[in-house]
Parts: structure tokens; sequence; C-alpha cells
């Protein structure tokens, strides 16, 4: 029976709690959501003692279940002020769930200032081991110890130095089978939130560990069989396709032929030099070197996507995992920055100080729009990050702590981001879907909150017209399934399959139900999704949002985007319509007061 592990950085002690029968259905976004919406007051400090951070697996991860290695982070949002869940690869999610824990909350903070500790979790317990020794360490050296000192295959969750000093920038950092720290919940300042907490990191040991109860194995195996399939076959997702090939850089082209690439600041829908760093040619390049650099990387046990990869130094040895969209869009083309070398070394250095590629990206170009250095020079973004963030300078800490904050404290009003976060790689004034998810998401400017670019660009589960405004059901679908999703432990990108392969979604619910005992229906798992996402806009209520949250950037409705020459246009009431509860699909939610 899985249970819960309470930490209490107050009087550093560690308990075990039965789950609670209102929780025994969750998992991954879900729980973390729940948990946060029913232990946290929504007005409360993000960095102060009432918040917490919790971490739990995935419904089906710690399974055989195919590409189920999410773990999400949920918290109080430093960075947006409201709810946040955050979620990452690596090898935190199974070696968590194969304990027998379901969630970790981690709650008050150390009568010490400033003073940090390594939770150590295994089959004998749980205790807290003082880490004098990693504090101000980058994830790199912080990783390399941890598995010297407690064995080589734990998994380990971490903050760097941005974490430690409270950025809302930082991110958490979870390794990967080669103890790559890559792997990370970038989105909401989550790090902030730990290292408030007093917590440098997490050991999981997971060896001994009594493995995840199936209820239903006849029904978890049919599950998994109709899920892979459907991943086996579907263009996107199959072994040689789309994102196995070239990784999830494979959209670099895409976007930019669509006029929906944010450039330089988003003051451009194209990019000149997009093609010297598109998917492509970062394989081109991987392969040519001939080095330790790999495509068609895992980025934990039992991926069958594999759209990670291993970027290489120019002489073969290896540099940076992994090179994402986003991060190379965010260092890259928003920066006007097109070199993949130089963008490499601004993802280690956002991996190694722990903050999210893409505040970062986006904080780095309202610093460009500022003066403060010119787009394109790659050698001052590095010397910004390694000097000034890293050390918590003056300038990196207003740098450290996003674009908004760094937009007001040099008086620039072209600042990409809603509810206090920067925003993605798609332009909405030429993908008008994603920019209702941006605008509504309970989670601030989060594509993975309602990936409507799906249907938008890529013509995955149906087409949709991107410069059509009536989006509103569109998003909110996306947004109630995607909640579903994250909740699983799968990854999200089993969504491209199952978009377009109906078996493939009745295998993931299945397979869900399998774990847990239930007999639940594709209906009963978007319920569940519309539950979540309701839940979180509660919240965000309770701490003060109003509609008025649900809006993008003032320049974004006035200012036309080229080629197009196209703005933000999407009518207000077509916003406010996502979370008007009166208009949510009766057949799926039933009567909800608005």
């Amino acid at each position: 029976m899985a249970k819960l592990l309470r930490v209490n950085m107050t009087d550093l002690s560690v308990r075990f709690e039965e789950v609670p029968e209102k929780y025994a259905l969750l998992g991954g976004r879900g729980l973390t959501s729940s948990i946060i919406y029913d232990e946290v007051p929504p007005l409360c400090h993000p960095l102060g003692p009432d918040n917490k951070l919790i971490i739990a697996p995935g419904i089906v991860s710690g399974t055989k279940a195919p590409t189920s290695g999410r773990t999400s982070f949920g918290g109080k949002s430093p960075l947006t002020g409201g709810i946040k869940e955050s979620n990452a690869g690596g090898l935190s999610s199974q070696k968590i769930a194969r304990l027998g824990i379901k969630a970790i909350i981690v709650e008050g903070q150390p009568r010490e200032k400033d003073r940090f500790y390594v939770l150590k979790v295994d089959k004998d317990g749980a205790r807290l081991l003082p880490a004098d020794h990693l504090k101000g360490k980058g994830m790199y050296e912080t990783c390399d110890l941890l598995w010297k000192e407690h064995g080589e295959g734990v998994a380990i969750i971490g903050i760097g130095p941005a974490g430690e000093m409270r950025m809302a920038a930082a991110g958490i950092c979870v390794n990967d089978m080669e103890n790559t720290a890559g792997r990370y919940a970038g989105r909401g300042g989550l790090g902030a939130v730990m290292g408030s907490k007093g917590l440098k990191a997490i050991v999981i040991d997971d060896r001994g560990g009594p493995g995840v109860e199936i209820k239903n194995p006849e029904l978890f195996e049919r599950g998994i069989k109709k899920l892979t399939q459907a991943s086996l076959t579907h263009d996107v997702t199959k072994k040689g396709g789309a994102l196995n090939t070239y990784g999830t850089n494979v959209l670099v082209n895409i976007m930019n032929e669509a006029g929906g690439y944010p450039t330089r600041n988003f003051s451009s829908g194209r990019f000149e030099l997009a093609s010297q760093i598109s998917g492509e040619t970062k394989a081109e390049i991987i392969h040519k070197r001939n080095g330790e650099g790999m495509t068609g990387h895992p980025c934990h046990p039992g991926c069958i996507i594999q759209c990670s990869d291993r970027w290489a130094n120019p002489d073969g040895t290896f540099k940076v995992s992994v090179m994402e969209y986003e991060s190379v869009w965010a260092l890259g083309a928003n920066c006007g920055i097109g070199d993949l070398d130089k963008i490499a070394d601004l993802i280690w250095l956002c991996n190694d100080i722990g903050v999210d590629t893409i505040e970062m990206g986006d904080t780095l170009a309202v610093a460009m729009e500022a003066g403060l250095l010119a787009f394109g020079d790659a050698d001052t973004a590095i010397r910004l990050l390694n000097e000034e963030v890293r050390h918590g300078t003056p300038l990196g800490r207003i740098l450290g702590n996003g674009c908004v904050f760094t937009g007001r404290a040099f008086g620039v009003t072209r600042v990409p981001a809603v509810k206090g976060q920067g925003m993605p790689a798609y332009e909405p004034r030429a993908v008008k879907g994603i920019g209702v998810t941006y605008a509504t998401s309970t989670m601030g400017a989060d594509h993975t909150a309602g990936y409507t670019i799906a249907p938008e660009i890529l013509g995955v589960g149906g087409k949709a017209d991107p410069f059509a405004v009536q989006k509103a059901d569109l998003s909110r679908a996306f947004q109630a399934t995607t909640a579903f999703i994250d909740s699983t432990g799968y990854c999200l990108f089993d969504a491209f399959c199952v978009l377009d392969i109906p078996e493939g979604f009745e295998g993931m619910v299945e397979s869900c139900a399998g774990v847990l005992g239930v007999n639940w229906t594709t209906q009963d798992a978007i319920r569940l999704g519309y539950e979540i996402i309701r839940k979180e806009r509660l919240f965000n209520e309770a701490a003060g949002f109003t509609k008025a949250h649900d809006r993008l950037p003032d320049f974004m409705t006035k200012e036309p985007l080229p080629p197009h020459n196209t703005v933000f246009d999407v009518p207000p009431e077509e916003l406010d319509a996502v979370y008007d509860f009166s208009k949510w699909p009766k057949e799926v939610v039933g009567e909800v007061a608005a």
C-alpha cells in the first residue's frame, strides 16, 4: 500500500502517512494540485513557511508502462503567484513509485537560516542529512558527488545556486541514466520553493523497494499494449519518426515557415538563421562529430519515443543534454543567436546554475531590448549567466528573477509574459489557439498546459486554422486532457499518437485503471482532467487572480507581427469563455456552478 512521505523542515522530522481516500485515484499533477489546494493558503508568500513543495510520480510510474517516467512538482509559484505544476523526466518518478511512495510533501523552513539538507529515501525509510559540502555548487558537481556518496544509479532531485538564492527563475533538476544534470521541472520557480525549504537535494534509492501494486494486471497489460502500438506506428512518435530522429528541435523549421517562431524578443515570427539551429542541422552535426554525442536518446528507462539527445563539442567530447526545441529557441532565435555551440554553452550554464532555459532566454532577450547587451551577443550572455546570475550579484539577482522583473528594472515594455511567466517558443499572434492557452492557463504562459500547436500547425488530432480567433473550446479541451496526462506519469508526447489513434488513448486510460483497480472510460479520464483544472482555477481565484490576468501583453494586441503582420485579436469574451464553468461540456463534467 502506497504512503505519503511528509518532511517537516522546521523540526527536521520525516514520517509516513496513510493516503487519504480522496487521493487514492490520483497521481502526478492531479495529486500535487490537490494537496496544494487542500493544504496551502492561497494568499501565503510562495517563499514563506506556509507554502509546500509536493513531489509525485504518476499513476503508472514505476511499472513497465512505456514512456512513464515523469515526476510532477507542485507548489505556489514565486514567479506567477498562483498554483504551479512542472514535471520532468529522468530517474526520479519510477524510483519514488517503486519505494511505495505516492507523494513527498515538503513543508516548513529550517530554523537555521541558509542551512541546507539532503533528503535520503530508500527501502529503510527517509532521513535528512547535512548538505554543507554541497552548498553553492552547480548541479553537475552535485550529481557527481551524490553518486559517489550514495551509489551509482540513484535518482537525484536538486537545485543549483539559483534555487539556493531563491531566484524566481530557478528550476528543479532531475538526473538521467548517465547522471547528467539536464532534466528540469523548470517552469514557475519551484527551484526557489525548494531552496526556501532548505533542501539542496533528494536522493532516491529504490533497491529492494516493494514496487508498484497493479490491481488488475490483465487490464493493465491490455492498456499498455494498445498505447505501445499507437506510439510505435504514429509518424511523430515511432522509431525513426520525427521526434526520434531529430528530437523536439525538429519544430524549428516548421514553426519558422509558419511565421510563428518568436525572434529577437518576439519582434518577428521568422529567424533568418533558423536553418543553422534546426533539428536537422543539430542531428547532422552530432553524427558528423562522431563522438560522445547522440540522437534518439531516452530521458528515462523505458522511454520508447527517445526524443532526447546528447550534444558533443567539436572535438567529440560530451557537452550537454538536452538541446530541446524550447531551450534552443529561447537562448537562440529569441536572443538573435544562430550558433548551436554557443547555445549549448548557455544551456549548460542554465542547467548548472539551475535556471529555467525558457525564462532565462526571455530574460536575456528583454535585457537585450533594454540595451544591456546586443541581440546576437552570445559571449556577453554567457558572461552574465556565469558571473552575475551564478554569484547572485545585484544584476544577477535581477536577471535571475525572470523577464517580468527584468523588464520592470530596465523600463522595457515589450515583455512576453502572462501571470509573471515568460512565453515559450510559439508566437500567439501567428497561432491564436496557443495564445488562448498562454492567456488562460492556470499555469501562466505555458505551451504544455494546452498544446493546440498539434492541430493548428502539425495537423495532429484534426486541423485548425491558426489564425482563427474562436479557440476557447479548443484550448479548454486541450488543457483538460493535458491535466489528465500530467497525472498519469506518461510523457506528454504520447498525446500525439493518442490524438490520432483512439485505441492509444483507450490504452492509456486502461493502463491507469489497471494499476488503480477501477473501471475507467476515456470520458472518466477527461472528467478527471476538468476536475484538476477547475481546482487549480479556484486556488488562483482565492489567491487574487481575476479575468484581467487572463490576457496577453498589451504590445501583442497592437504591434503587427512580421511576416504575417497580424496582432493577437482574440476577443476578451472568447478568453473569458475558457474558464466560464457554465460553458464546460455537460456530458463530461455535469452541471458545474458558474
